[in-house]
């Protein structure tokens, strides 16, 4: 089940049902299956404050993914999103908003399927992955 949440701001994700049906075809060509996914929506101050009080980290950041996980080969987690940072990202690399915002559901859903991207060559990787999975988006 995929769920969609905002905290401090007002949000409403377009074509909701499309983006879960393809969040959820591309974790299983990745060989998983989906139980509990929240995707929760909030500005770059809340996610700020979650990053700081569960990762120690003081920096904005567009995404922040939690894995909940307790059975191989399904995947339970929560994702927080900054609407404010996937905005700005998207002003920043000129391509549209709900691109974007693809682009960060696939990727705190990739870190949740195992990939990283610490290292250069997981980055590389992850960046592969997620054009891999825009590409998969229907266009209609």
């Amino acid at each position: 089940m995929i769920r969609f949440f905002t905290e401090d701001i007002t949000y409403n994700l377009p074509k909701k049902q499309v983006t879960r049906q393809w969040l959820k075809q591309q974790a299983k060509l990745e060989g998983y299956d989906l139980g509990e996914l929240n995707y929760i929506f909030c500005s770059d101050e809340y996610l700020l404050n979650v990053n700081r009080e569960h990762l120690d980290h003081d920096y904005y950041t567009d995404i922040i993914t939690f894995d909940n996980s307790e059975e191989e080969g399904k995947i339970d987690g929560d994702l927080f999103i900054s609407i404010d940072r996937v905005t700005d990202n998207a002003g920043q690399l000129n391509v549209p908003a709900d691109t974007e915002l693809r682009r960060v559901l696939a990727h705190g859903l990739l870190h949740l399927c195992g990939y990283g991207d610490k290292s250069e060559e997981e980055a590389k990787r992850m960046r592969q992955k997620e054009e891999e999975w825009l590409s998969a988006f229907p266009t209609t």
